[in-house]
């Protein structure tokens, strides 16, 4: 969804603030959809809207309730008008009549809604009932409403400093030149002036300092996985899964540039992205490869010929991504129970053929940006049930109510 609403915004002749008023509306009125639509059911019980018209009542109730900056009556008229232009006239009265019939009740009905956090949190923060009962198995009441919370706030924005090109000495200078409001941000895993939060920017691709290659996007839980791995300058790594080049170009950041960086995706169209990153940001040890995955499939002994024994291995495995749902806005409404599932099953699978490439004496890590069990510890401990020779070095798990940052999940194994 996020890819969709910035191609749409790419074309359309929007004032800054529009733009980010707009993406503040979509991404909001999707967070908030199942609240939304039971405000919308306790005014029309029994009776279902079409799908365009649901979408034009959840615009104007989102605007009422969770956005201070428009006018609740300004918020009415707006959708009563956008409605006519879509072809809804006749349904304009109904329309306006609801949303005016909020207005009136507008100190009662933010008492229902903030009543449902306790009594209803699947229905007073947007989630699927589902989701919210395995978190409150998992994590007990009150970390359950922290996660949620956390979820339904907007995303802050991180930098790393590509230490290849420049400093955090030379680098914020530039940034305060270029209106760039940062503030400095530190955990165990990153250490100081590495990391910055950006309050404000202009469009990235305005910004000399980024398309220099000065830094990078990307969130701090994200760089555990690589601190874990601790390639050194002149180690052959593989990063199973690297598209698209976040992780593979910090790897190569820690190695100073020097040595041998497989980045392998299945994807060829993904693999570019990591090559443009790489580009962008000076690295120049890393080898993009799409058809590494065949080989890492083969034997042991097939393995070894094709090269593909490595000091270190990264397996940043697809997954269902509940660690990141407040940046992945549409997510919660795709992923199921099943999926998760299906998806511990191409873990493990991914593992295996991981551990193919590892010398003796090697490390394999493995990470997810999920906080589900079946995809993290399950998968690790089935692994070494499965595949001899391997054993857990240190095993850590982020989450956003005890670390601040996306959840994320690394194991560090060796290879006997």
């Amino acid at each position: 969804m996020e890819d969709l609403l910035e191609r749409a915004l790419a074309s359309a002749a929007l004032s800054s603030p529009d733009r980010g008023l707009c993406q503040e509306i979509v991404y909001g009125v999707v967070r908030w959809q199942a609240t939304l639509d039971w405000l919308i059911a306790r005014k029309t019980p029994g009776r279902q809207q079409k799908p365009a018209l649901q979408d034009l009542l959840r615009l104007g109730l989102y605007q009422i309730f969770w956005l201070d900056r428009i006018p609740p009556h300004a918020a009415v008229h707006e959708t009563v008008e956008q409605a006519k232009q879509a072809g809804f006239g006749p349904q304009s009265g109904f329309i306006n009549a609801m949303l005016r019939g909020y207005l009136r009740e507008l100190d009662e009905t933010k008492k229902f809604l903030s009543e449902l956090k306790t009594t209803q949190p699947a229905l007073g923060f947007s989630h699927p009932e589902w989701l919210v009962a395995r978190w409150q198995k998992q994590f007990g009441d009150a970390n359950t409403r922290r996660l949620l919370e956390w979820n339904n706030t907007p995303p802050n924005t991180f930098a790393r400093v590509n230490t290849l090109k420049t400093s955090a000495e030379k680098l914020l200078p530039d940034w305060r030149d270029e209106n760039v409001d940062y503030d400095f941000f530190t955990r165990d895993w990153i250490g100081e002036n590495f990391v910055f939060e950006l309050k404000s920017h202009p469009h990235f691709g305005a910004l000399a300092s980024f398309q220099s290659g000065g830094f990078y996007i990307q969130d701090p839980s994200t760089l555990l996985a690589g601190r874990e791995l601790d390639p050194q300058p002149g180690e052959s790594i593989l990063d199973l899964c690297a598209a698209p080049g976040g992780k593979t170009t910090f790897i190569a950041e820690l190695m100073n540039n020097r040595g041998r960086i497989v980045a392998h995706d299945i994807s060829e169209e993904r693999l570019k992205l990591v090559r443009e990153n790489c580009a962008r940001l000076g690295v120049t040890c890393v080898e993009a490869l799409s058809t590494l995955n065949s080989a890492a499939r083969r034997s042991e002994a097939e393995a070894a010929q094709f090269s593909t024994h490595f000091d270190k291995v990264l397996v940043d495995a697809p997954c269902s991504n509940t660690g990141v749902l407040r940046r992945r806005v549409d997510l919660r409404w795709r992923i199921t129970a099943e999926e998760i599932q299906r998806l511990r099953a191409a873990q493990l699978d991914l593992l295996k053929q991981a551990s193919r490439c590892v010398r003796s004496g090697g490390i394999l890590v493995y990470s997810t940006c999920s906080l589900e069990c079946e995809e993290n510890t399950e998968v690790v401990e089935q692994f070494l049930a499965e595949i001899s020779g391997f054993a857990i070095e240190r095993e850590r798990t982020l989450t956003p109510f005890t670390d601040g940052v996306d959840g994320a999940f690394v194991t560090r194994l060796r290879r006997a």
